[in-house]
């Protein structure tokens, strides 16, 4: 009978996520790996496998807490709302992340994706949910007249998700507010409809 593990699994993966996440897939080792989750190596070995096993469970664990906790948060509010929250979450934490961290999976896109198939079809599919999120919130919008209609749900998804794409990457660098608000700004006003834009000068 296999003895039952000793350890907290999705504390040992936080711990796994926050060791690659700041150093990144290459520079972090196994043994690194051993220390910052508080196992032996033969532990992490018999539970996750390899260096690339546990990657991909961090990976996962990651974005499950990450984005897709947000949509859960976002999606029932209205559809520029939900928009304009996502963003300014984005925002916050890029300017508050003091290592410079990023994204864990605009970081896999970068680091791991270009040379390994199957991550590249992961983080693939993980920017494809992030895409389906922005087009659901756009299609609502433009069907209750607070989007514009004048693009395609489509290709303004996509611009959003290249919007995120960009935030992310570039506050690695440069995390300076106003920059990362005004690369955001022109993107909102995009989604405003006619409709909204009446509305917003008649508060004012």
């Amino acid at each position: 009978m296999a003895r039952p593990r000793e350890f907290d699994e999705e504390m040992v993966l936080a711990l796994a996520v926050e060791q690659f996440w700041e150093r990144g897939y290459e520079a972090t080792s196994i043994r690194d790996l051993a220390q910052a989750m508080g196992l032996t190596t033969a532990s992490i070995y018999n539970a996750f496998g390899d260096k690339r096993a546990v990657y991909r469970r961090a990976l996962d664990f990651y974005v499950a807490r990450s984005f897709m906790e947000r949509v859960g948060r976002f999606e029932p509010k209205p559809p520029r709302d939900a928009i304009r929250a996502f963003f300014s979450e984005i925002i916050a934490r890029s300017l508050s992340d003091t290592k410079r961290k990023g994204c864990m999976l605009v970081n896999s896109a970068l680091e791991v994706a270009p040379h390994d198939e199957e991550f590249q079809r992961v983080v693939a599919g993980v920017l494809i949910q992030v895409e389906g999120f922005f087009l659901r919130c756009v299609t609502r919008g433009q069907e209750d007249g607070t989007i514009s209609r004048r693009q395609e749900a489509s290709d303004l998804s996509r611009t959003l998700l290249a919007t995120l794409l960009g935030v992310r990457v570039l506050a690695r660098a440069r995390p300076e507010k106003e920059l990362l608000e005004g690369l955001v700004r022109p993107i909102f006003a995009l989604l405003e409809s006619d409709e909204a834009s009446k509305l917003e000068a008649a508060r004012l």
